[in-house]
């Protein structure tokens, strides 16, 4: 009786049926386990802590304040803060040969929140998503939420594959609502698009009526070649939402990233953000523009490039030094990431085991595919390591991989 009472007293929550399909990043789970002494750890998607300007942060803050106090700790407009937008364009336009104007231009609380807004303005239950197989888990988690079709079109080290893009554009037809792409250094795989494809999706999407989400945090992390293209600079219909953050090239902590698009979509986008969070920091604006004002983050972004492509220089030699044959990996020009794939019919979550009970970690990749099982995939993060752990880390991998294989 007292079991029955306290049931009825302490009833489950009736939460949205939606919470069914949602379930905890496998990343931030095992970034739990990674915190702890002694790990060396390629799963994160970290910047390399030590080379933030936390010095010249404290002494813009105490700039901000003292000149605009009042102004940095109240209530802002939802656009953003207009001088950080300017900002943001003129860096757009410099480097893309772009026309952004600060009008299409929407600063969000990092650039997860750009993909749950987008969601939000774009998808019904059972509408279609199509993305790269494989694709950035964040974004899986994002729209999932909305119960869409999340499908995969097949890649290749060149972008999605136009055959399967086109075949899947025509399968589902008015059902497709948006075209999801990371094209520079993919999050999970390194790869890059070739300009040819970029202009074949633009082209498929103008033709299908899709509007399509590039997610571009990392190109401006460049290692190795020229720049190319944005889909953004390519767009000559309007098709593209384009994000970016300042999280992967500044300071991820200050959550501060933006949104480009049509003003017509942007005017929806403020409609959805002031239902979510009103406007993003005012503070967190603030301090960036006005870095942006006193320094060169292009000169910042630079020494980054340095150590980062010496890390990753430092991870592709250790694989080429111990990964036994069978095991294949991409060789990214940039980003943080690079992919590998064990034999078929082994199990990268297996060989995760082995390496933790040696103090290694990476994400599996199995969680990185919507529609396909890919357990035999793997992500590596070099940006938060220095080399001489990147190549002990790399070492032990490679030992448990092979006694996998033997």
């Amino acid at each position: 009786m007292l079991d029955k009472e306290k049931k009825t007293m302490n009833p489950e929550p009736r939460v949205a049926a939606r919470m069914e399909d949602l379930k905890a990043s496998e990343i931030r789970e095992l970034l739990k386990i990674t915190n702890r002494p002694g790990v060396i750890s390629f799963a994160g998607g970290l910047p390399a802590p030590e080379f933030f300007p936390v010095d010249r942060l404290k002494a813009i803050t105490g700039e901000v304040l003292d000149r605009d106090g009042r102004a940095a700790l109240q209530y802002s407009t939802t656009e953003g803060h207009l001088p950080l937008r300017e900002s943001i364009a003129r860096r757009l336009n410099a480097a893309h040969g772009t026309s952004v104007t600060p009008e299409t231009v929407l600063i969000t609380s990092g650039s997860q929140q750009g993909l749950d807004m987008t969601g939000k303005l774009f998808l019904d239950e059972e509408d279609v998503v199509l993305c790269e197989s494989p694709t950035y888990i964040g974004a899986i988690g994002a729209f999932r939420v909305f119960r869409p079709k999340l499908v995969g079109v097949d890649t290749d080290d060149n972008g999605m594959i136009p055959a399967d893009l086109e075949r899947l554009l025509d399968r589902f037809g008015d059902r497709v609502k948006l075209i999801y792409v990371v094209p520079d250094f993919q999050n999970p795989s390194g790869r890059s698009w070739s300009v040819e494809r970029r202009r074949i999706l633009l082209d498929a999407a103008a033709r299908a009526n899709v509007m399509v989400v590039e997610d571009a945090p990392y190109s401006e992390l460049r290692y190795e070649g020229n720049p190319l293209p944005s889909l953004l600079s390519l767009d000559r219909a309007g098709m593209v939402i384009h994000l970016g953050t300042f999280s992967k090239i500044f300071c991820p902590g200050l959550r501060v990233a933006w949104l480009v698009a049509r003003k017509s979509l942007v005017e929806k986008y403020v409609l959805i953000k002031q239902g979510t969070d009103l406007h993003s920091s005012t503070l967190a604006q603030r301090q960036v523009a006005a870095y942006l004002d006193r320094y060169n983050l292009d000169d910042d972004i630079a020494k980054l490039i340095d150590v980062y492509r010496e890390r990753r220089d430092a991870m592709l030699a250790a694989f080429e030094e111990f990964l036994p044959r069978g095991i294949r990996y991409t060789r990214p020009a940039g980003g943080l990431f690079l992919w590998a794939e064990l034999p078929a019919g082994l199990s990268a979550r297996t060989l995760l085991e082995k390496c933790l009970d040696r103090n290694v970690a990476f994400v599996p990749g199995g969680s990185f595919f919507v529609d396909v099982e890919r357990e035999n995939t793997l992500r590596i993060n070099f940006s938060a390591a220095p080399p001489e752990k990147i190549r002990d880390g790399a070492k032990i991998l490679a030992e448990e991989a092979a006694k996998m294989m033997a």
